[in-house]
Order: structure tokens, then sequence, then C-alpha cells
């Protein structure tokens, strides 16, 4: 399997970024033979480099992958926090790539604060063996979407895994905070999605999204008593304070069942908010930001052929919180 992937990679390489999508036909992210596919989520590793509190990061990464053997993982964001920023992102996608595990990076608001702006990272990432990202055109780091193949028939998209940049700080001097969703990336995102559901019959296809900053919605279903809440809730999110309608994009599209953040050390809980679920990773780093939660990762798994997902919280030696959606967000009679 390793072997095969690399030869994918290969060929993504040689035959440019354009053919990736109909190579992921023949190698590239696909459900096993059990209708299974497995994401792990590693978010805020904040490594520093040479910096010893960030051993325990790298030890939790090896720790994790050891025990899921995923199909994909996905960092969502700050993975870097001081510099030099490309031998600390190098050092953390090592584990991942040595192991031939298809991966992707989306941003947070730190990575690009270490003497390297996002077009440079997002240059270095794609230079590492494994990685899925697109070339990126004139975009800093664009958005994209992976589809996920059949375990029966190649040429058939069975899931999508949504990849976004939520950027970093507001552009406008008289609202503060973080950076929200642009008009532009919202239509991208519909258009891609009615792209897909068009291809499908009319059917939205099963799909889950990635990115660093919560929604707004977050706190909204968080302050909600009728919302059904799973895991840890230790501090408010640090949304955006304008709503540029993502949220409403894919709850009208009808693909998202899930949207994966980081960005909040203190947060690993999910909430389900109009039939979406709204869920942070865990925090991944070591001792070199806030945090009051020992580190692991959120893991979700797929299955085919059904709008349904199971994830769990792994921490060392242990797996916590394990939720099944939509099942353990309806409210029993």
């Amino acid at each position: 399997m390793k072997n095969k992937f690399l030869s994918f990679c290969m060929a993504m390489f040689l035959l440019g970024t354009n053919a990736s999508f109909s190579l992921a036909q023949e190698g590239g992210l696909k459900f096993n033979k059990d209708g299974k596919f497995k994401i792990v989520q590693f978010t805020d590793v904040h490594f520093q480099y040479k910096n010893p509190a960030s051993d325990v990061a790298l030890e939790r990464i090896n720790e994790v992958l050891d025990a899921e053997s995923p199909d994909l993982v996905v960092f969502t964001g700050d993975v870097v926090f001081s510099v030099p920023a490309d031998s600390g992102m190098l050092k953390v996608l090592e584990p991942v790539s040595k192991r031939g595990i298809p991966f992707v990076v989306t941003f947070g608001n730190h990575d690009d604060e270490q003497k390297m702006s996002r077009q440079q990272l997002y240059d270095l990432i794609r230079s590492v063996p494994g990685n899925l990202s697109p070339e990126r055109g004139e975009a800093s780091s664009p958005d994209y979407v992976l589809p996920v193949f059949s375990s029966t028939d190649n040429s058939k998209e069975a899931a999508l895994v949504y990849c976004l940049d939520s950027r970093s700080y507001s552009p406008l001097k008289d609202v503060k905070g973080y950076a929200w969703f642009t008009f532009d990336q919202v239509k991208w995102y519909r258009d891609r999605s009615a792209e897909y559901t068009a291809r499908n019959g009319g059917t939205p296809l099963p799909a889950l999204a990635f990115f660093h900053i919560p929604l707004p919605e977050y706190n909204e279903a968080s302050a909600d008593e009728n919302a059904i809440f799973r895991g840890t809730r230790m501090e408010e999110a640090c949304a955006p304070k304008i709503n540029t309608g993502m949220f409403a994009a894919m709850k009208e599209s009808g693909d998202v069942m899930g949207v994966f953040v980081g960005h909040d050390h203190d947060n690993d809980y999910a909430v389900m908010w109009k039939n979406i679920l709204l869920a942070y990773g865990r925090y991944t780093g070591g001792n070199t930001v806030y945090n009051h939660l020992p580190n692991g990762a959120r893991i979700i798994e797929l299955k085919e052929g059904t709008r349904t997902f199971t994830s769990w919280i792994r921490l060392k030696g242990e797996v916590i919180d394990k939720v099944a959606y939509p099942d353990s967000f309806v409210k029993k009679d």
C-alpha cells in the first residue's frame, strides 16, 4: 500500500497537479474493503524548533499514527510557532510522510508569523512526499476539495473532504479579532458542492470540512440549551465578529455533515447545530502556549454509502468521547 501511494505521488509530480484528482481514482483516497475511511486531525501543534517542550507533540503524533493507521491526516493550522519555520514544519510533517500517509495542512493565524509567508510555507509543504494540496496559482493558500473514491469502483466519488483557509485577522481597523470567510470563498464552496452534487445525480455526497478558526455558529450552538453537546468546553469560541454565511451555504448545499476546527486550545467538544456537527480537534502541541487539556488528536471514520461517521479523541494510551453522527446528537424520546 505504501509503495502504491508513493508511486501515485510521483505520478502526480510528473504529470502536474491538474492530474491529481483523476489519478486519485487509481491510487489516491479511497474507502477500504470494509467501506471505511479514517481521518486523523492534528491541530495547534505550535511547534518550536529545538524547544524540548515541543517533544511531547511529536511523541503524540507518532503514537496516534501507530495506533490509528489513518487513510488521511489533516493538520488544521498553527503548526509552527517559532523560527526557523521551514525546519519546524518539516519536523512536524516527517512522522506522517515517512509512513507514506496522505496529508494536507490548512493554515492558522500564527503559521505565517515566523518569517515565512503563507505562500512560502504552502510551497514547502507541497514539496513533502504524501502531500495532496493542489498547486496554489495566485492564491497564498487555496481552498480545495479532496474526493474519496468508492471501495468497489475506482471512478465513483463516494465522499468529499473540504480543506479551507480561514485566514488570520480581521482586515478592518474597526472590527477586532479574527478574519471571516470572504464571499468569494463562500461562492467557491457553493460552486464545488453543486458540481459534485450534479455529478452524483443530484444527491449531495457525504462531506466533511476542515479549517482553523471556528465559525460564529460555534458560540450560537454552545449557548443553546437544546443543542446536544459532547466533550469539553473551557473557553468561548474565538470566532470572527462578522458572519459571511459559510454555515448557511453548507446547510443549503446539503453535503457537509461535520465541520472540524482548532484555534481554541481548551475546547475539544462537538455540538449538533441544525443537523451539522460543529466540532473541535484536540490540542496536539506541547507546553509552548496555553493549554489545560492533555494533548492528543481527533479521529473521524466515515462509512461508505451512508451519511454517518464516528469520531473520538485519542490521548496517550486511551480513547475518550467516542460519538456517532448523527445518533449521539439526537434527543431520545
